[in-house]
């Protein structure tokens, strides 16, 4: 053998055993990375079915929300038979889950709302034409709710490197305070229709309720004294937009005593709503009843195009000048100095404020043979912003 043969062996020997060991490190390095798949694997497995079996065990525990005949929660059979037979046994001592029902209250001789009639309240109230479902709505706990509102600007101005700063002005800091009044409902029904096994006795007392407390509500919003219950927009002194100030609800004249002027009656609804600031204008809304929204729908504008649009989908507001209608009945007519239509934005301008427990007193004795139920809640509302909400004035100036 040569020395260059001996040389060239000897070069491709560690070659081979470096090649070796790669491939057996390859190879259980592929075998380890297996194992670790399959561990992991098997502990998704086994974590899934802890998942399941946990779900399963929950669902099982929880009681279904369904209005089916089989639907036992306590509460609900409780209220029930408090509301049918005065049977207040199964209300003692009871927890109960919803907000609306956490307590009973025995000794003020009444008790909470079951949950789901409260719920059903609460969304036919939203859902009537009452300021409620374009103003602001909050749920307090104590007797009055407080909103601060900074109406006022902060001042500013130009200075120069080497200038003093001279001080500005401070914004000032507005509390409102609405404080909450008791809305009551008392509808009646024969003890014969409450023994009838088949009469849907929380249906009937929601539906009672909600038509009651909505009638009072949307009254109030609008034209209530803040005497014993909540004030209303229009109850606020209101003068002439160039002379409007805070505490006071300012107003765009029509030119004509009662009436829109003759001339160019679309006029003062355009300054109606100009007369809004431009930050409120987006969400703002027109609020008048149907007497005058059938007046203001008969207008058009110097091309002939009507003012007024019906809303495209159903269930969508109709439409003034693009803003949304609001037709709420308890506005006032067309008249001498009646303020007829609102401009504004309710979500600032208006704040209702209420308690969410809903409480009913069972009184057999009152009205014999029929039993009275005594419903109650407690609901406050104001202004909250006077520059949010202007308003139309039938008068010459």
């Amino acid at each position: 053998m040569t020395e260059t043969e001996t040389k060239s062996g000897g070069s491709q020997a560690p070659a081979v055993e470096v090649k070796q060991a790669l491939n057996s490190f390859l190879s259980d390095f592929r075998e380890f990375q297996a194992d670790v798949k399959s561990r992991l694997q098997q502990q998704e497995e086994r974590l899934t079915m802890l998942d399941r079996k946990s779900q399963l065990n929950g669902a099982a525990r929880r009681p279904a929300l369904s209005h089916s005949a089989d639907f036992d929660a306590p509460h609900k059979k409780a209220f029930a038979a408090y509301l049918r037979n005065g049977d207040d046994d199964g209300l003692r001592g009871l927890e109960l889950e919803g907000k609306a029902l956490g307590t009973s209250v025995a000794a003020e001789g009444g008790y909470l709302v079951d949950p789901e009639t409260s719920e059903a309240i609460k969304t036919v109230l939203k859902s009537t034409a009452s300021i409620r479902s374009i103003a602001q709505v909050v749920t307090v706990e104590s007797t009055s709710y407080d909103v601060l509102v900074d109406h006022t600007d902060i001042g500013s101005g130009w200075s120069t490197e080497t200038a003093n700063q001279v001080e500005t002005d401070t914004p000032q800091i507005e509390r409102v305070s609405i404080p909450l009044h008791e809305l009551s409902a008392m509808p009646k029904a024969s003890q014969r229709l409450l023994d009838d096994s088949a009469f849907d006795i929380e249906g009937w007392l929601a539906e009672r309720i909600a038509d009651k407390f909505a009638r009072a509500e949307a009254a109030a919003f609008i034209a209530g004294d803040g005497v014993d219950k909540p004030k209303g927009f229009l109850s606020h002194p209101h003068v002439a937009e160039s002379a409007w100030a805070w505490g006071r609800l300012g107003y765009v004249a029509t030119g004509m005593e009662g009436d829109f002027d003759a001339v160019s009656p679309s006029d003062a609804i355009l300054d109606l709503v100009y007369s809004l600031g431009a930050e409120y204008r987006a969400g703002a809304s027109f609020v008048m009843n149907s007497r005058t929204a059938g007046a203001v729908r008969k207008m058009k504008d110097a091309d002939g195009r009507f003012l007024w649009s019906d809303g495209l989908a159903a269930g969508e507001p109709a439409r003034l000048l693009g803003y949304p209608v609001l037709i709420a009945e308890d506005m006032p007519d067309i008249a001498p100095d009646a303020t007829a239509i609102a401009f504004g934005n309710f979500q600032a301008g208006y704040t209702v404020a209420e308690r969410p427990d809903l409480r009913v007193l069972r009184d057999p004795f009152s009205a014999k043979p029929h039993v009275l139920f005594y419903a109650t809640k407690r609901v406050g509302g104001d202004v909250s912003d006077f520059a949010a909400i202007k308003l139309l004035k039938f008068s010459a100036s």
